[in-house]
């Protein structure tokens, strides 16, 4: 017994001794190595240290994100793919380790001592009975890891493991901007209707004092019917209007994972939904710590490379032992003296000698899939920096169309008014209003989508620089 678990523990200790996958390279970021300054990067706030709910003003808001984390069938799904990856790693991880199996057995048989002879009068002389226990311990073909195949092989089920947990912290944290997106144009959208519905009535009441005009024959049927045509113009937008929000409600509602609840907080107009909090873009390298999609394709990387060092192993010998050691006797009371011990103890080497080229192709494969791995890498460092550098690039923009935009509807509605007062004094034709109501319209309308945008982007610019809920990812 001492000698098996000693040779056990012998070829535990020799396991892994070569690793042949390849060493990580020392690369540069495909990026430039500091966002423009143009983009106006600087904030004093780091995105990463912040949660959902310390970011969003609006408590509506972070209620349907709370209530889309909670329910969400899609995070739900990404989740359990994070308890998958980690039986398939501890599964592949105990593969390092003989398995030691127990077995005990008892057996009881009669057998008859002898016949009676031919001719004679018959009959038995006599039966025997026969006892035999035996009780041991076994390993069965383990494998010794001289050149790391198991040890690579185990790297990547963990490598793919985190990588399932970075992926479902991507998820989680595109689903906190996904509501908030869709939850930015519902409030926009509702703001759109009710600017269409004033809008529709303000427009209804010129269309009754033209009717009164035309009647009394003070003007013609001309400014009758562009006074109808603004009508007709804001009751077409109003239906638009209300289908997209009807449309909206439903994708809000496959986000948070059912429809809203009564229950929830009331909202805050597009308005005052800003901050004065700034974020702090800090450097493109920052995201390589932050970002869960890049973390998701550096362990992709390394799982790669651990199946590269797992497939070039299979071009040496493979040794397995496979060993047991018991006791057996006749009698129970004698089962555990030393008289009844046995053992025996097989190792077996396996060289590969031909195999038409199999191997090979399976190391070609795993080389092809690690340079894969790297142009992916590289790609999503890429993808990050854009995002950062867009949403960056939006937060200075936006802010200036908005401020510009609110001006342009405050000139608007003067030049409106003004038209109108000259309408009515019989200085200026009906035409000169109908087009500063159509500007004033448009005008608003644009500064609506303007402040939507502004916010959305506000929004795509936390989670880009990795804001959101910190999730502890379960241990392996």
């Amino acid at each position: 017994m001492k000698r098996i678990m000693a040779l056990t523990l012998l070829g535990t200790a020799l396991t892994g001794c070569a690793n042949l996958a390849p060493d990580a390279e020392l690369r540069g970021l495909p990026v430039a190595p500091a966002f423009p300054e143009l983009l106006d990067p600087h904030g004093e706030t780091v995105a990463a240290q912040l949660s959902y709910g310390e970011w969003f003003a609006d408590p509506r808001l972070e209620a349907l994100v709370a209530n889309a984390l909670a329910n969400n069938r899609d995070l739900m799904a990404a989740t359990a793919r994070i308890e998958q990856a980690r039986a398939q790693y501890r599964i592949q991880d105990s593969r390092q380790l003989p398995a030691v199996v127990a077995s005990a057995n008892a057996t009881r048989s009669r057998q008859a001592a002898g016949a009676a002879p031919i001719g004679g009068a018959g009959g038995n002389a006599g039966a025997a009975t026969f006892n035999r226990f035996d009780v041991g311990v076994g390993i069965s073909a383990f494998e010794l890891d001289f050149w790391g195949r198991l040890a690579n092989l185990s790297e990547a089920a963990r490598a793919q493991y985190l990588a399932t947990v970075a992926a479902q912290r991507a998820f989680y944290l595109s689903l906190i901007a996904d509501t908030a997106t869709t939850y930015y144009e519902i409030v926009e959208t509702e703001e759109q209707i009710a600017l269409a519905q004033a809008t529709a009535e303000s427009r209804q009441e010129g269309l009754r004092i033209a009717g009164l005009r035309l009647d009394a024959g003070v003007t013609s049927a001309l400014p009758f019917g562009q006074a109808e045509t603004l009508l007709t113009q804001a009751r077409q937008q109003l239906a638009a209007e209300r289908l997209a929000l009807a449309q909206l409600r439903n994708q809000l509602a496959v986000l948070v994972g059912g429809t809203e609840s009564p229950s929830l907080p009331a909202g805050l107009p597009l308005a005052a939904q800003g901050s004065e909090v700034r974020l702090a873009a800090g450097l493109p390298s920052d995201l390589l710590l932050v970002r869960p999609d890049i973390i998701a394709a550096e362990e992709e990387l390394r799982a790669a490379r651990a199946n590269i060092g797992a497939a070039r192993a299979a071009f040496f010998p493979s040794i397995s032992l496979t060993g047991n050691a018991g006791l057996s006797s006749a009698s129970l009371s004698g089962l555990f003296g030393s008289d009844g011990l046995g053992w025996s103890f097989g190792p077996s080497i396996s060289l590969p000698i031909f195999d038409a080229g199999a191997r090979r192709a399976d190391l070609d494969l795993a080389e092809a899939r690690a340079v894969e791995q790297v142009a992916n890498y590289d790609r999503t460092v890429q993808s990050a920096f854009r995002e950062v550098a867009d949403a960056l690039a939006g937060r200075r923009y936006l802010a200036e169309q908005v401020v510009t935009l609110e001006t342009g509807v405050a000139a608007q509605e003067r030049i409106a008014r003004i038209a109108r007062l000259r309408y009515r004094e019989g200085v200026a034709d009906y035409l000169e209003v109908l087009d500063a109501e159509r500007n004033l319209f448009a005008a608003q309308q644009q500064l609506l989508a303007t402040r939507r945008a502004w916010l959305q982007n506000r929004a795509t610019l936390f989670v880009a620089l990795g804001g959101g809920f910190e999730q502890a990812a379960p241990a392996p």
